[in-house]
């Protein structure tokens, strides 16, 4: 169900700080769905988590500045640009008295997520590298099929995804209640991805890379984008309750936007359109 409540303690609930894909695209055509890239809260009782580092976590940094001291993690889905670059503008993760455990799962065994961001965070490129965070920032190397335990009470199973360079999705289980992120990946024409369909079963919601339109995509084919049509195929097959249409274009504007959620209504009608400052709570 879609709230714009506040969030309270003792709470499950999906916030979305930044929707869109490949770059930032602020402006007046885009102010109902926004302009900022991939980057979701979701809560579980007083644990924290963070679905990758766009441009959006700048965003919910803002949030945090009155909330004392934090302990949080934050899982990239993978590493290309427009999902990481929020990172050195996240201004929480600068402060000493707050903990942040950084997690990937594409990488191994050819990169860590240490040395991207050192490597995004070098001369020329920035002026200070990572080493000025909060000491308390940690860095953690896993392989997409592991089953984490980050927190009590919380499971995160993960699945890697069709993307170039690697990616990884992942199924947040609280509550009796399950929410996936599943991001950054392109299907097969005719054929369900399995690897999702099996993430998937029965969840909540299904947040989905649906970059494209099926009549855009044959263009793109190879991108390692999907489209709102295969994210409701995958609802079906793996009874999910809710597609989550995310990572929009930067080129559909909300009046594209609008246009696309009217059919997929038509077609879904639970599908929902992320947009930024939209809150999903599972069992509502």
């Amino acid at each position: 169900m879609v709230s714009e409540r506040e969030s309270q303690s003792g709470d499950f609930f999906v916030r979305f700080w930044g929707v869109r894909g490949s770059i930032a695209c602020p402006g007046h055509d885009t102010l109902r769905y926004g302009g900022n890239t991939s980057c979701v809260e979701i809560r579980c009782d007083d644990h924290l988590f963070i679905f990758d580092g766009g441009t959006g976590l700048r965003e919910m940094s803002k949030s945090l500045s009155d909330k004392g001291a934090i302990d949080a993690d934050i899982f990239f889905s993978h590493a290309h640009l427009d999902h990481i670059i929020g990172i050195p503008f996240f201004k929480a993760i600068f402060d000493p008295k707050n903990t942040f455990r950084l997690w990937a799962g594409h990488l191994l065994p050819d990169h860590t997520l240490e040395h991207v961001m050192r490597t995004m965070m070098t001369s020329p490129l920035f002026p200070v590298p990572p080493d000025v965070f909060s000491k308390k920032v940690s860095y953690h190397d896993f392989r997409a099929r592991e089953t984490l335990t980050p927190r009590p009470g919380v499971t995160l199973r993960t699945a890697p995804l069709n993307h170039p360079n690697g990616a990884t999705g992942y199924r947040l289980e609280f509550a009796g209640h399950a929410v996936c992120y599943v991001t950054d990946t392109e299907h097969e024409d005719g054929k369900l991805d399995e690897n999702i369909v099996e993430l998937a079963k029965d969840a909540d919601y299904l947040i989905y890379d649906c970059t494209y339109t099926e009549e855009e995509y044959p263009q793109y084919a190879g991108w390692g984008h999907s489209t709102w049509e295969q994210g409701g195929k995958l609802c079906e097959a793996a009874g999910v309750k809710s597609l989550v249409i995310f990572h929009h274009d930067p080129n559909h504007d909300d009046l594209f936007m609008d246009e696309l959620a009217k059919k997929a209504a038509e077609r879904y009608p639970t599908s929902i359109v992320a947009r930024e400052g939209m809150v999903l709570r599972p069992g509502e």
